[in-house]
């Protein structure tokens, strides 16, 4: 089990690195010169070259990226171009907005896809089973941006049940703070519904074609008792990979759901920072985003084995 979480780890790092990579010279790629932005309409070549010096934007890419790296590893992610204040802060902050919401979109998700994925299986080719794929299908097909203005539309300015954009932390009032999540949170999980839901059908399908679960069913068993002993944990295998990456890339891509309801949040704050050539901010944003990543998915690897007894971690 050791050697296999410090093989994981060890894959792990250059993957990081080279995420890195990419990230510092794909934001240098993007047009516009962040000093130019910053001074807006004053045209003074001599004050826009002391503020590119300043940023330290006048040095060639390459020794950029490696005093961000000596910088990096200090802890230090730098000082936002746009608002002046220490980036690591900054993100932290907004992390927890991003996790709070990514964290209850999955647990909505999997309480709803996990039941009627099983369901959908154990009644294969049944009116229960077409209908809970239909479903699954049409939510697929639904874009989350869209379903959120649907959902403010409806429910925040005509019924008027729900507040329409903000947020309150759910530490500082509980009940608020819920009142601001279920329509982000609901926009945000129904597409992973539509995919859990799918991969959980077909991983129990799979499982309750097997001798064991036939040797369950022969003991006389009942089908509840079936279900929830000897197929869930093996049939749950394949969602978990799944469960995975749809957290991790829910972190990366809740900047439209933020977006819409004005969430602050670490998606929007990449949308800003982009709009801003904020460097700084935006190189560590997608830093976090793409460690979190590979965290969650190390996370996965090694919980796979105690959900599938046919992996074995040596």
């Amino acid at each position: 089990m050791w050697s296999y979480t410090l093989k994981r780890v060890l894959t792990a790092i250059p993957t990081v690195f080279l995420v890195l990579l990419i990230v510092f010279t794909l934001i240098r790629l993007i047009p516009g010169d962040p000093a130019e932005l910053m001074l807006y309409e004053l045209d003074d070549p001599a004050v826009v070259q002391q503020m590119r010096e300043d940023l330290g934007l006048d040095k060639p890419i390459p020794v950029q990226f490696f005093i961000w790296l000596g910088n990096l590893a200090t802890g230090d992610l730098g000082v936002s171009i746009r608002t002046h204040e220490a980036v690591l802060p900054a993100l932290l902050e907004r992390f927890s907005v991003t996790a709070t919401l990514v964290f209850w979109a999955v647990s909505f998700a999997v309480l709803i896809a996990v039941p009627a994925g099983m369901v959908a299986a154990w009644k294969q080719n049944t009116r229960i089973d077409f209908a809970i794929v239909l479903l699954a299908i049409f939510k697929l097909s639904l874009p989350s941006f869209w379903v959120g203005l649907m959902l403010l539309l409806f429910f925040g300015v005509y019924l008027q049940w729900l507040p329409t954009v903000g947020y309150v932390e759910l530490s500082t009032d509980f009940g608020v703070g819920v009142l601001y999540l279920i329509m982000p949170v609901i926009s945000l999980a129904l597409t992973e519904i539509a995919v859990l839901t799918r991969m959980m059908r077909s991983g129990t399908l799979e499982v309750l074609r097997l001798e064991y679960v036939t040797h369950a069913r022969a003991k006389g068993l009942s089908e509840g008792t079936v279900l929830a002993r000897h197929v869930f944990k093996n049939a749950f295998a394949p969602a978990l990979t799944m469960l995975g990456l749809v957290m991790a890339s829910l972190l990366g891509g809740a900047a439209v759901t933020e977006t819409v309801f004005s969430l602050p949040g670490i998606g929007k704050l990449v949308v800003d920072s982009i709009y801003a050539r904020d460097y700084p901010m935006l190189q560590g944003a997608l830093l976090l985003i793409a460690g979190v990543y590979v965290v969650v998915n190390l996370a996965v690897d090694l919980l796979y084995g105690f959900f599938d007894p046919r992996v074995t971690l040596k």
